[in-house]
């Protein structure tokens, strides 16, 4: 199976990064946190020509013969006669490190701007933080307006209840919500893709990070640079996933729509894309973790303070 060219990890040093041709590792490599520029690099000089041999000396009469190399061996620096020219360049089958046969069907998992791709239960995490957070908006936002439809549609559902433990399976004489339920709840949907949209987008867009995300230590980053998002790129991604409450309205369509792009990293390779990602570029990365040391105090020698 080909491997597709592009920067990876080199696997004979995991430190550094090279770039495969299809056929081998070309290049110099990079250390493995750099950001790799765009496609191959650039074609390397060829070797100085190497020096001539200087001439066996003469030997003093007496003396001891110097040691010639056998027939048809290469001086030392010169390619050995089994290996074709530029073979150190374009090494042929798996890259070096790799048992014959072993190279594996997926590339190496790419680091986008040094970082590792940030796992899906991170993700997952970061998301029911935030949700928690804008369910909580919501019950101080749009409290009374819940309030005022449960008061609307209680009377039907109680009634609904009563027959079914009955056994009475008519509909007649159903006391039915006013219209004024419908327009609640467009209000409860509009306020709620409101403050959503206002808590995550200006956040996604000034450093790609909720509260969530800072809590987990995710952040998003765009595909093609390291740099902030942006608040039109941060509106792009938010709006493939928040647009879709307002569909809620519709028996869940927009619930069903928001399920399958939460789910989507699952299926998507190699970056781990969720569809809002796709349509933004922008990639989630996992920062790296730092470890805060406290002072030791068993170092200060005993005694009275001064």
């Amino acid at each position: 199976m080909s491997v597709e060219p592009g920067w990876y990890v080199d696997p004979a040093d995991p430190d550094t990064r090279r770039y495969w041709d299809g056929e081998g590792w070309i290049g110099a490599p990079i250390p493995v946190d750099a950001t790799p520029p765009e496609g191959p690099p650039p074609a390397e000089r060829p070797p100085a020509p190497a020096p001539t041999p200087p001439a066996a000396p003469v030997s003093a009469p007496g003396a001891p013969a110097a040691r010639q190399p056998h027939p048809g061996q290469p001086h030392p620096g010169q390619p050995q006669p089994w290996q074709p020219p530029g073979a150190h360049a374009h090494p042929q089958g798996p890259p070096p490190g790799w048992p014959p046969g072993s190279w594996p069907g997926r590339p190496p998992e790419p680091r986008p701007h040094g970082l590792p791709l940030a796992g899906f239960g991170a993700r997952l995490i970061a998301r029911l933080i935030d949700f928690a957070i804008v369910f909580a908006l919501n019950a101080v936002v749009n409290g009374w307006f819940v309030w005022r439809l449960v008061e609307e549609v209680t009377p039907y559902w109680r009634e609904v209840f009563r027959r079914a433990m009955a056994g009475d399976t008519s509909t007649e004489g159903l006391p039915q919500p006013s219209e004024q339920a419908g327009g609640l709840q467009v209000v409860i949907l509009l306020i709620a893709t409101a403050l959503w949209l206002a808590y995550e987008v200006p956040t996604t867009a000034a450093n790609g990070q909720t509260f969530g995300k800072r809590v987990v230590g995710v952040r998003v980053v765009p595909t093609a640079a390291d740099e902030p998002l942006g608040f039109g790129r941060a509106l792009r991604r938010w709006n493939t996933l928040g647009l879709p409450t307002l569909l809620w309205y519709c028996c869940g369509l927009g619930l069903l729509l928001q399920l399958v792009d939460a789910l989507s990293p699952l299926f998507d390779h190699p970056l781990r894309q969720a569809l809002h990602d796709k349509r933004a570029q922008t990639v989630v990365v996992q920062l790296p973790r730092t470890r805060r040391t406290a002072p030791d105090d068993r170092t200060d020698p005993s005694g009275d303070t001064p």
